[in-house]
């Protein structure tokens, strides 16, 4: 039985995915850690961990009953884990729709017998790994926002020394007022 390493997330548009990569270069040297492929830049929303396909499917269908709407992101927030060697983007006041969608997920996760962590959940999009030196963060002068209109399902792929994400299923949200 084979099983894969998923996660439901958040993808980003790739415009906003190009403009991140250009914004980053420009804010943090080289040295500060390893950049994470534009393409794999998301928000998680519950890690799942390695999944048996027939969990996958229960998941996959708990997924597909939620209701939830559409709503804006402001990325306006920055910030450094030293421990795990993070430099991540987020938002300084996340969206309700985004707190409960990922407090869904991650309740039919654990009760899948996938394991949470026990850390309250913080949005946030990977900018950098291996970062675990002291970095300078920029001003905070900077604001991106777009519209999360659905969220995904994902399997995260290593191959060659490189991580990247497939997505596997996507959910649309609600656009009714």
């Amino acid at each position: 039985m084979s099983a894969r390493r998923l996660f439901f997330g958040i993808g980003l548009p790739e415009p906003l995915q190009q403009q991140l990569v250009r914004w980053r270069a420009e804010q943090f040297p080289e040295e500060a850690g390893r950049p994470v492929a534009a393409a794999n830049l998301h928000i998680t929303l519950a890690f799942l961990g390695d999944v048996s396909d027939e969990k996958a499917q229960g998941l996959q269908q708990l997924a597909g009953r939620i209701q939830q709407r559409a709503f804006n992101l402001d990325l306006d927030d920055a910030g450094h884990w030293p421990r795990p060697g993070v430099v991540w983007l987020g938002c300084r006041q996340a969206p309700r729709g985004l707190l409960q969608l990922a407090e869904m997920l991650r309740a039919q996760a654990a009760r899948s017998g996938c394991h949470q962590s026990p850390q309250p959940f913080h949005p946030h999009i990977t900018l950098l790994r291996n970062a675990t030196r002291p970095i300078a963060l920029p001003p905070r002068n900077f604001h991106w926002q777009f519209r999360v209109t659905h969220f995904s399902l994902y399997q995260s792929l290593f191959s060659q020394g490189r991580t990247r994400y497939r997505c596997l299923q996507s959910w649309p949200l609600s656009e009714i007022p």
